[in-house]
């Protein structure tokens, strides 16, 4: 028989993650929510916990656990706040996981120590301007000249690329602009941060997650050494896709927390706030509302843990993946509706949770693949 109750190592991760979600970032993240300002201070009490080296071995500075470990660190930060989920979420499994699974090993003892360690941040450069889910679309090039890669081209949206301690954009790039069959070729190339001719623009004023950096990019005649090559020449779009298929899990994990964190809040709220001479769990309407967003968060919890049970396990992960963040994304979307309206006016205020809940959702069904796209894959390993 099946079996999902958690071992003692990944309980007692929830718990001390749960614990610093609770008393070190609910007291004051609406703060750096209101002034759209990254939060140092949580990052790096993060990276003191390990929480940015959970998957990686502890050759490479890591904790030496699994991407499983990840995912119940981002659900429970995401109960409080998605913020610092994403920044944790982006750091390690679009910043330093390529270089993982694809650096060579002078590459890996570069970078992975200090990403590792959370001292320094890396970015994933997928999406472009012009290209958003066609990410296939790729304009920017680079261009094989001196022993370097010249890059010029801009990409868009691009998580954790500008902060103070941000060490690197791992992006894609045309190398070749036909092959014989007549495709691009896509290459993945490492451009550290501070390198001449690579830009990142100002914060976008964005819905949410207001308190991540988001950044648009560009690169003009931006020069980086070939050995900046990450794995092999022409297989980067192809990298990349499995990488998202890996942060697909970890976004469905985080999206089951801000489920689960709406659940929590109308719960308390339910509890004590009174109306026509009730507390309003009183209410059918409230207790049934309720009952479904709970009904949700089991769901979506049950199709993200058996997605990262096989990816454990070394299986295909691609449509469960697909079916976890589209089941996720939308348990999210409809609790943080859901607890929005059980709050009433007080939930439309960013200093309440739930209206900062209902503001981050939406993304979700947004980032790292949108729901369209989770069902054009489900529907494509069907045979449909």
């Amino acid at each position: 028989m099946l079996d999902h109750r958690l071992g003692e190592e990944y309980e007692a991760l929830r718990a001390t993650v749960r614990e610093f979600a609770r008393e070190e970032v609910a007291p004051v993240i609406a703060g750096y929510y209101e002034r759209a300002e990254f939060p140092y201070p949580l990052v790096a009490r993060m990276a003191k916990m390990g929480l940015f080296g959970l998957p990686f071995p502890e050759e490479y500075g890591g904790m030496g656990g699994d991407y499983f470990a990840l995912c119940l660190a981002l659900e429970e930060l995401a109960r409080v706040d998605s913020s610092v989920a994403i920044t944790l979420e982006a750091g390690v499994s679009l910043g330093a996981m390529p270089i993982y699974r694809f650096g060579d090993q002078r590459q890996r003892e570069r970078w992975l120590p200090q990403l590792c360690a959370g001292e320094r941040l890396g970015a994933f450069g997928l999406t472009e301007p012009d290209g958003g889910s066609d990410a296939g679309a790729t304009r920017t090039t680079g261009e094989l000249a001196g022993g370097e890669w010249v890059i010029n081209g801009s990409k868009a949206f691009i998580t954790n690329s500008g902060t103070d301690i941000t060490a690197l954009v791992t992006i894609t790039a045309v190398t070749a602009p036909h092959r014989p069959a007549g495709a691009k070729e896509i290459s993945a190339i490492i451009v550290p941060a501070g390198t001449p001719g690579f830009v990142a623009a100002k914060k976008y004023s964005k819905v949410g997650w207001s308190a991540s950096d988001t950044r648009e990019l560009s690169f003009t005649d931006c020069r980086v050494p070939a050995a900046n090559l990450l794995g092999e020449r022409g297989r980067g779009y192809a990298q990349f896709l499995e990488i998202l298929d890996e942060g697909r899990i970890a976004i469905a994990a985080l999206s089951v927390g801000l489920a689960q964190g709406c659940v929590d809040e109308s719960l308390t709220y339910a509890r004590q706030r009174e109306a026509f001479g009730h507390r309003i769990g009183h209410y059918q309407a409230i207790r049934f509302k309720i009952a479904d967003m709970e009904a949700r968060v089991h769901t979506a919890r049950l199709a993200y843990y058996h997605a990262a049970s096989k990816l454990l396990r070394g299986e295909p992960i691609k449509k469960e993946a697909a079916i976890a963040k589209l089941v996720a994304a939308n348990a999210a979307m409809d609790n943080a509706r859901d607890a929005t309206q059980i709050f009433g006016g007080s939930g439309f205020m960013n200093d309440v949770a739930v209206g900062r809940f209902y503001r981050d959702a939406k993304i979700l069904e947004i980032g790292e693949g949108t729901s369209e796209v989770q069902r054009m894959l489900i529907a494509r390993d069907l045979g449909v």
